[in-house]
């Protein structure tokens, strides 16, 4: 889930700066919403004990 993230933060940032405003928009928000569910997904693990070592 977290290379997702960092994937599409990657593809934002270059489309930025390739002035594709709104493609730079949507994988932001795309990076943003799967970065909230991995912390979520990841905080559940520890609190219940399955974490992976």
């Amino acid at each position: 889930m977290l290379n997702w993230a960092l994937t599409f933060l990657v593809v934002a940032l270059i489309a930025g700066v390739l002035g594709f405003s709104g493609i730079a928009g949507a994988a932001s928000n795309i990076a943003w919403v799967m970065f909230v569910v991995f912390l979520v997904v990841a905080v559940a693990s520890f609190l219940t004990g399955r974490a992976r070592a």
